[in-house]
């Protein structure tokens, strides 16, 4: 199950991060999302092939002792994490999480009143995520 969702900027700024378990320790999965930037990077030197067409899902990029940690880069360098609960979720389920988040974000970001760079506010945006984080919660 997905326990935290976030969108993080072409700088590392953080657009957006929300947690969906109850929980008290909210800056342990800020610390989560900001330490998997450094494997993102990392993921990304080691893919630089000329004429290659980078693949845009990262995949887990780091487990802890209860969480795994999956990331997304879009074309434009902005990242998205997934902290998960499950030891091992299917790939091509992740994939599709990470695909709809992607397009739910590039909706959000083409409103003309959006300004780039900023922490993402919309109501809109934060029900979609919840609602693409409901669909892949196991039945």
């Amino acid at each position: 199950m997905i326990v935290c969702a976030a969108v993080v900027g072409q700088q590392n700024n953080p657009l957006f991060i929300r947690l969906f378990t109850p929980s008290d320790d909210e800056v342990k999965f800020h610390y989560m999302v900001h330490a998997s930037l450094d494997a993102v990077e990392e993921k990304m030197l080691l893919r630089r092939n000329p004429g290659e067409v980078p693949e845009l899902y990262l995949g887990l990029l780091y487990p802890t002792e209860e969480y795994r940690v999956y990331g997304y880069i879009t074309n434009t360098h902005v990242k998205f994490v997934l902290v998960l609960d499950e030891i091992s979720p299917r790939d091509d389920a992740l994939q599709k999480v990470f695909k709809l988040l992607h397009n739910l974000f590039v909706d959000v970001t083409s409103n003309p009143l959006y300004t780039h760079g900023l922490p993402i506010t919309s109501k809109a945006f934060a029900e979609g995520v919840a609602a693409i984080v409901r669909s892949h919660a196991p039945a």
